[in-house]
């Protein structure tokens, strides 16, 4: 009887630890850059919730606990290749940890770039991440936000999104007829791509901008040649044994970012690969924690 109660106990702790509110559309009036999807173009979510052909984008609002709340958000952009998103471990696990600190988090199901369901596929995922931000600031006080602690999140190729956003905030691929500011207040890039030059991922790179771009969009999308003084403060981790996503993806970041007076924390892991999420098995120590460390250090995490 008392194991049942002391289940009973923490599922209800669980619980009480984080509220999720109903999954919102991004575009309640239409998905803007789309065409007609194809019959074969159907949403997938298999067993692990790795999501791929996304063409109707959503945000998912996590709140914290009663009480509990400090007015800051985080939006999250799971990885995934832009051929997928790896919702759980990059997604949900990490809207629910943030909203546990207190932090409103909103997890983004974006769109995969794809010439089947978009007139200009290198925008697709931009014109989400711009979305996202818009919803946010624009709903803050309805969330108890404030409307300058907005920050973001992105895993891989999710980090590339992320950086695209906190580099290319000043020219909206998105109706902004309100003047909504687009730039995030602060970054968070886990394992992320940046460059689309040597050391890129291939496979995000061509999946966004195409087998033969031209070096003008390759440009455009290395992140690292993108960074101005006005750039939001970043905090990146990664691991030295990534071979999927380069080392040098974060340093180039973190160098671009120092040139440019950018406030910005770094931490490699020595070991951990591509793409561990919330915990890397190869060590006790938690990036989350020392990302509550930074928050709470430029005051994001206070009332």
């Amino acid at each position: 009887m008392k194991n049942i109660l002391t289940a009973l106990m923490l599922t209800t702790a669980t619980f009480a630890a984080h509220s999720q509110e109903k999954t919102m559309p991004l575009y309640p009036k239409g998905v803007p850059n789309s065409k007609p999807t194809p019959a074969t173009y159907k949403e997938v979510t298999n067993s692990t919730n790795w999501i791929s052909k996304v063409s109707v984008p959503t945000i998912t609002p996590y709140l914290p606990a009663a009480g509990t709340a400090n007015g800051s958000a985080i939006i999250v952009f799971p990885g995934g290749g832009y051929v997928g998103l790896a919702n759980a471990h990059e997604g949900m696990d990490i809207a629910k940890a943030f909203s546990n600190i207190g932090v409103t988090a909103f997890l983004v199901k974006y769109r995969l770039p794809s010439d089947s369901i978009m007139v200009d596929k290198t925008i697709g995922p931009l014109q989400d991440a711009q979305r996202a931000v818009q919803i946010v600031r624009q709903g803050a006080a309805k969330w108890n936000i404030d409307a300058n602690r907005i920050g973001i999140i992105g895993f891989s190729a999710g980090g590339h999104l992320a950086s695209t956003l906190g580099t290319h905030f000043e020219k909206a691929v998105i109706d902004n007829k309100e003047g909504t500011s687009l730039r995030p207040d602060f970054m968070m890039l886990i394992y992320p791509v940046i460059t689309f030059g040597e050391k890129t991922h291939s496979g995000s790179k061509e999946n966004l901008i195409g087998k033969n771009p031209s070096q003008e969009l390759v440009d455009l999308y290395s992140n690292e040649k993108q960074v101005k003084p006005n750039t939001p403060p970043a905090f990146i981790i990664h691991a030295e044994d990534d071979t999927v996503v380069p080392i040098e993806n974060a340093m180039m970041m973190y160098e671009a970012l120092l040139a440019n007076k950018v406030k910005t924390e770094m931490h490699f892991f020595q070991a951990g690969g591509h793409g561990f999420g919330m915990p890397n098995s190869t060590t006790k120590e938690k990036w989350f924690d020392w990302a509550q460390a930074w928050m709470e250090q430029n005051e994001w995490l206070k009332k």
